[in-house]
């Protein structure tokens, strides 16, 4: 049998109702345009998902005009000439003019200029990320392929598309690093060798740590961390041991939560509050972590326990009000000064175990007057 036209084999992957979708949009941008998906959801169409994600890029037609004709919701931004269509169940789908881009300053925002779709593809970050569907007014599309891409999907590698790629945006080496971790690719020895050029402009790189940000939002962050460590940019995110610690716990049933994840990474780093300041992480991650190293007692299963066995395994549950009480304290102030008395000898190293704790306590109530 023969081996399905790589174009029909994607459009089959995406939902029904997107096809249905895409279908009306180009016959609503006309005979003279061009209405293509691109970017993320080709690439997991052609691998077998059904991409959620739409991006579409249009050449040939206003924009804002064909997203009013769609008479859905939309929000249009004006500076790139792109509009956020609101699908019926809730849904984004970017609507955006084909384009190029130049980058007047490295790491800077680029400089939008309109273009063809075959512009538009090459100005992407990765050869698989460079595949279109150019979607027929009558239903169905054709895979247009530009840059090679689809040979870049056969070989799972990950391959920049021109020499510069990491010189103008050091953030592509983070995006790379997560669809490294998730799609199992391999790094293309060009990608290696740009690193270098991605490391020296990382600090003037606003976009690096909104990347980074997203990628503790993978599912598995520390095996996106282990490749940023392993193409030399582990300094950007610290080690990925304890997040790949708390991956374990994820695979053997645990619950993770975001914010787990974000005080995982910044216990790997020098300084947390700085990095957590970089990586626009808020408040709460850097709350939990200390909340983690602290002494206090907290349940079995809260995040707090869950990073304190990590990050700090010969930890043991202190003795709390309740056996203060068991073990002979007087009701009232007595069991408060008790427990600050057992948190100054936890702090000084002097006890390391409950068992330790109850002999000190014992001394101390006999020690009462």
């Amino acid at each position: 049998m023969a081996e399905p036209d790589p174009g029909a084999r994607a459009w089959a992957a995406l939902r029904a109702e997107d096809c249905a979708w895409l279908t009306s949009l180009a016959a609503l941008a006309g005979s003279q345009a061009r209405v293509a998906l691109v970017g993320g959801a080709v690439r997991d169409a052609l691998l077998g998902g059904a991409p959620l994600d739409l991006d579409v890029v249009v050449e040939g037609a206003d924009v804002e005009a064909l997203a009013r004709a769609t008479g859905l919701p939309f929000t249009f931004h004006p500076a790139f000439q792109n509009a956020t269509v609101t699908l019926p169940d809730g849904r984004g789908a970017d609507l955006v003019r084909a384009r190029r881009e130049s980058y007047p300053v490295p790491g800077q925002n680029p400089a939008p200029q309109p273009g063809t779709l075959d512009d538009d593809l090459r100005r992407r970050d990765f050869g698989l990320n460079a595949l279109a569907l150019v979607v027929r007014p009558e239903g169905g599309a054709e895979l247009r392929d530009v840059v090679g891409g689809l040979d870049d999907l056969a070989r799972r590698e990950l391959r920049p598309l021109h020499p510069r790629s990491l010189h103008e945006d050091a953030s592509r080496a983070v995006r790379g690093a997560r669809l490294a971790a998730r799609l199992d690719l391999a790094p293309h020895p060009d990608l290696l060798a740009q690193m270098p050029d991605a490391l020296a402009l990382a600090q003037d790189t606003p976009r690096l740590w909104a990347e980074l940000k997203l990628l503790l939002a993978e599912a598995r962050p520390g095996r996106a961390a282990r490749r940023l460590e392993a193409w030399g940019a582990g300094a950007w995110l610290g080690p990925p041991a304890l997040l790949e610690a708390l991956e374990a716990r994820q695979d053997a049933g645990e619950t993770v939560t975001p914010q787990a994840w974000a005080a995982a990474a910044l216990a790997a780093a020098p300084d947390p509050a700085a990095q957590a300041a970089r990586l626009g992480l808020g408040d709460k991650p850097l709350g939990l972590l200390a909340r983690a190293r602290s002494d206090t007692f907290f349940p079995e299963g809260t995040p707090e326990r869950q990073l304190r066995a990590l990050l700090r395994p010969q930890a043991y549950v202190p003795l709390t009000g309740k056996d203060v009480l068991a073990l002979g304290t007087p009701p009232g102030r007595g069991v408060g000064e008790a427990l600050a008395h057992l948190a100054g000898l936890r702090r000084a190293g002097q006890v390391g175990s409950p068992e330790e704790e109850r002999a000190a306590l014992a001394a101390y109530l006999r020690s009462l007057p």
